[in-house]
Parts: structure tokens; C-alpha cells; sequence
């Protein structure tokens, strides 16, 4: 029985009742059990249209039972569905998410056929995959599409540079495994969310409102406006410092300068590396920054994957968890541990421990460091 501890308002209660319905699932939706289901040979031709998340038409099969995830979002994707028995190969980030991992073991032991932007087909052929989820970075590049079209195995594109975007993701994937009920839930409590942060923020004056760095796995790698970051912090109801800035641009990410981040001297540093924290609060030269000096350099909480990062689904709990530690005062009724406890059961079917839920708001032990 979950108990809440605290006063609930009318929208906070309005979500957890909209995540507790998510265990009243239709006999026809999505089958979480997938360590008993047997492959149906008479379907194994049969095919179906979607449409990626890059635009492209895809002939898909129905029902695909091995599914190669060689990009994360399209593994927590189908871990929020209850469909990671499916995946018969991964990525290395994937591994090491602890909680993912305690929820389907079978990813340690998974090949991981995608390294250096390269795909060794040979390991998709091995893994008797039947759709190959990639990142856009793959389907734009002709030799490695070359390489797949030989395998004869659908490829699907996924990618989110926006909420809306990321939304869409979810859904393509949910109709490609079936699950198109459960992906409605989802997005119906990505959207209350949102609604949500934003009602209680909306009277907040600009010059009122709590700025923010938001620090993306290095300590001067960051965001810009056209970006889930970007648009996932507007959405909290903060101002993030460095979305309206010329940043430098290397290899496909943006940095900024630690001179302009002491001139920025924003109320918080948020990190998705837990590390960074301990890297900006341990040297001398970011000494000078308010939130250094107010300790206020925090990591984004890590559940099944990072919060806020790129390839999160955990989105909307971004939101949330970021405007509440902005503005506690519109927020003070929210009791965020049991809403994490809700999520983590509604969605993953996981019931979780005090002392995880405790781990995954601090950012701590929750994800493994790259070997």
C-alpha cells in the first residue's frame, strides 16, 4: 500500500490517479509478459506502414519479437512498454543504467553492434533481429545504410530534438510493438505534467524567475534553444543561461566558455554526470559562482536513464523535479518521492525501495561509469 505523507492538491492528485490508471490495462493491450510468449510463424511475414521519426515510410513486421536497439531511446522506450525481453541488441550506455538493467538482466550480456558509428552487421545477423531501431546519425549516413539494406532488415530512425518531437518517438514505438494503449498513458501523463509546472509557474515575473546552467555529461557542454534541454527547462518554468547565446560548436555538441558561465553566474548548475558536480565544486575556477559558493551544483536524479538528458523518457519528471527545486513555494504540497514511486510502478510495473527512490533523486549509484 503507498502511503502519502503529505497534503496533495487537486493537480497533484489529478496525476497519480492518472498514473494509478494506468494498471487498469484492456484484456486486448499490451502484453507485459514477454518471457512466455512464443512467436507466432504464421504472422512472421506479415508487415505494416509507420512513419519514423526523421519522416521516413518504413515497412515494419508486425509484432516483431527481436528487436536491436542501437540507440538508448529506443530501449527505454520499450522498457516503459514492458517489452525489453524483445531486445536482442544494445548499446554500451544501456548497460550501464543500473535499473534498467535489474529489470531485464539479460542486457549485460547482449552485443552491442554499434561502435564508433560504425554497425557490425555481422553481430545483427547473428542476433536474428527482425527491426533495427538507429539514431538519425545512421539512416543519413549511406555506407552504413548500404550495409543494412544487404541484411534485409527494417530500419526505423529515432530522434527528439523538442517535447513534441520526443512525443511522437514514443508513440511510433508504442504502434510498432503493440502497445499503442499504453503509449496513450504515457503521453497523457507527459502532457498533465506539463500542464501541470506550467499552471504553477505562470505568474512567476521574468525577473523573478530561478536561472539555471544546465551542465550535458561535460562541465562546459550545454544546451541551445532548439533542443529537448532547451525546451524541457523553458517548460519548468526557469531560465536556462545558455539557450539564447552563441555557443562553440564541436562534433555535434555546444559548449560554452567558462568565462561566459562566470559572467551568466546563474541561482544553479544542474549536471547529468553526477561527476561534473564534484569537478566544478572541487576547482578553483568556478569558485567565484553563486551557486558554487550556495551549493547549489546539483545532479539531475537518474531513474532508468538521466534525467533531462538526450535520450530520456523520464522528461516530464524533469519538469517536474526542476521547478520544484526552483520554486519550492509553488511546489511545497508535491511529495516528489512518492510521485517517483507512482511513476516507476504505473509505467515499468517496478515497485522500488525507499532507499532507491532516495538514490535515483540524488543522481547516486544509479548509473555505471564508462569502463
Amino acid at each position: 500500500m503507498i502511503q502519502t505523507r503529505r497534503r496533495i492538491n487537486m493537480g497533484q492528485a489529478a496525476l497519480l490517479l492518472l498514473l494509478m490508471a494506468v494498471l487498469i490495462l484492456a484484456l486486448g493491450g499490451c502484453d507485459r509478459g514477454q518471457a512466455d510468449r512464443v512467436p507466432d510463424d504464421t504472422n512472421r511475414q506479415e508487415t505494416h506502414m509507420i512513419v519514423d521519426s526523421v519522416g521516413r515510410e518504413v515497412e515494419v513486421p508486425v509484432d516483431p519479437q527481436r528487436i536491436a536497439c542501437l540507440c538508448p531511446e529506443a530501449g527505454y522506450a520499450l522498457a516503459l512498454y514492458g517489452q525489453g525481453d524483445r531486445i536482442v541488441a544494445t548499446s554500451g550506455g544501456m548497460q550501464r543504467d543500473r535499473l534498467l538493467v535489474e529489470m531485464y538482466p539479460h542486457l549485460k550480456g547482449l552485443p552491442i553492434p554499434k561502435k564508433n558509428e560504425v554497425i557490425n552487421a555481422e553481430e545483427l545477423l547473428r542476433a536474428g533481429a527482425q527491426l533495427v531501431f538507429v539514431k538519425r546519425d545512421s539512416v543519413t549516413n549511406k555506407a552504413e545504410m548500404d550495409k543494412l539494406k544487404k541484411l534485409k532488415i527494417p530500419v526505423v530512425a529515432m530522434h527528439y530534438e523538442s517535447m513534441e518531437e520526443q512525443q511522437y518517438a514514443m508513440q511510433m514505438v508504442a504502434e510498432i510493438v503493440g502497445c499503442e494503449e499504453e503509449g496513450q498513458k504515457y503521453l497523457d501523463f507527459y502532457r498533465e505534467t506539463v500542464r501541470e509546472v506550467q499552471q504553477r509557474t505562470a505568474e512567476i515575473k521574468e525577473n523573478e524567475r530561478v536561472s539555471i546552467y544546465h551542465s550535458a555529461s561535460e562541465a562546459t557542454r550545454t544546451d541551445v534553444a532548439d533542443s529537448l534541454a532547451g525546451d524541457w527547462t523553458k517548460a519548468a518554468g526557469v531560465i536556462n543561461v545558455s539557450i539564447a547565446e552563441q555557443l562553440n560548436y564541436d562534433d555535434g555538441n555546444h559548449y560554452a566558455s567558462l568565462e561566459q558561465i562566470l559572467l551568466w553566474d546563474p541561482d544553479y548548475i544542474l549536471a547529468n554526470d553526477p561527476n561534473v558536480v564534484g569537478y566544478i565544486m572541487g576547482h578553483e575556477q568556478w569558485r567565484a559562482l553563486k551557486a558554487v559558493k550556495n551549493k547549489r551544483v546539483l545532479p539531475l536524479p537518474i531513474g532508468i536513464s538521466r534525467w533531462g538528458h538526450t535520450s530520456s523518457l523520464e522528461t516530464p519528471m524533469a519538469v517536474l523535479w526542476t521547478a520544484k527545486l526552483a520554486y519550492p513555494e509553488q511546489f511545497e504540497d508535491w511529495d516528489m518521492e512518492e510521485t517517483v514511486r507512482m511513476f516507476y510502478k504505473e509505467f515499468f510495473d517496478w515497485g522500488l525501495e525507499d532507499e532507491t527512490i532516495t538514490k535515483i533523486l540524488s543522481g547516486s549509484g544509479m548509473r555505471d561509469a564508462k569502463s
